[in-house]
């Protein structure tokens, strides 16, 4: 039987998803490796003040302007240069056709929770002055990226990582709904915890910190409630061996039955709260973005002050 286009188009999406999850493992054991080995051999110098520092053997090494500490400082600036291009790669054609978005934000929010760290080890943990303006504000950064790429996950897209609008969602759903009616392994009384959302009239009266925090618990609680399903089915040996129901199952029709539910469960909360998620990831980018700039401004400066001083 002669291979299909379609059939060809999925195998290399799975090839190319799966090598990305490769190299992403990769790159953060690579990262983990190096924040360990740095925080075990410096741990007693870290932990020491200024002025004992001065006479530690680690000092010409691990002082911002060591040969250790200056290592730091460059990587620090190199991977600040590969966090600007993940934007950079909205507006342009040639780097938007290389890989899926959703591959560049992985790495992105990699190398965004690396990068404050390789800066906190070239500053060796002492802050004060121009630098430390431009940690805190780096921090900053750092802190509204989680909060971006949690609501970038909050809208629901398509395979090519086009958003899906409301009329699209609610077809989904529709299909869904008349799939798991056709099952009867679990009640549906039972499922009904796992399709409770709040109210369209109450989200729209939550402040944004509730916002993400109703949002944060509803995916925290998802996991423990689909367990908890498959408890309800399990004997007590299987539910041993599934940790009390957390992972897959032997049983192909439970765990068919288990991914509608998972998924009507995602699509439910995602559809109540798309309009607030747009207004809220809109806010984000109007304080995120100056974060930025300020902190790359600053960066600048910093780095100017110090050829200018002759410390390499």
């Amino acid at each position: 039987m002669a291979t299909t286009f379609p059939t060809i188009r999925a195998n290399t999406r799975r090839d190319g998803d799966r090598f990305h999850r490769i190299r992403f493992a990769v790159a953060s054991l690579a990262t983990a490796a190096m924040i360990l080995c740095l925080s075990i051999y410096g741990a007693g110098y870290y932990r020491m003040g200024l002025a004992e520092r001065a006479e530690s053997p680690l000092h010409p090494l691990l002082r911002p302007s060591g040969t250790i500490g200056l290592r730091m400082g460059m990587l620090g600036v190199a991977l600040f240069v590969v966090l600007s291009i993940y934007p950079l790669r909205k507006r342009s054609k040639w780097l938007s056709s290389i890989g899926k978005t959703k591959h560049w934000l992985d790495f992105h929010v990699l190398v965004g929770i690396a990068a404050p760290v390789v800066v906190t080890f070239h500053a060796a943990f002492k802050l004060g002055g121009l630098a430390g303006i431009a940690y805190w504000i780096m921090m900053a950064v750092a802190l509204s990226g989680f909060v971006g790429r949690f609501l970038y996950a909050q809208v629901p897209r398509s395979l090519n990582a086009v958003q899906l609008d409301m009329g699209e969602l609610e077809t989904q759903a529709r299909e869904l709904a008349a799939q798991m009616d056709h099952q009867s392994l679990i009640p549906e009384e039972v499922i009904a915890p796992l399709l409770q959302v709040p109210s369209r009239a109450e989200i729209r009266r939550m402040s944004l910190i509730a916002l993400l925090w109703t949002m944060l618990r509803l995916d925290l609680a998802r996991p423990l409630l689909v367990a908890r399903l498959r408890r309800r089915v399990l004997t007590g040996s299987e539910k041993f061996t599934t940790l009390g129901g957390l992972l897959k199952s032997g049983h192909a029709d439970l765990e068919s039955v288990i991914d509608l539910v998972r998924k009507r469960s995602w699509l439910s909360t995602k559809m109540a709260f798309l309009d607030r998620v747009h207004q809220a990831f809109n806010l984000w980018h109007v304080v995120h973005r100056p974060f930025s700039v300020s902190f790359a401004l600053l960066a600048v400066v910093h780095i100017g002050v110090v050829l200018m001083m002759g410390y390499f």
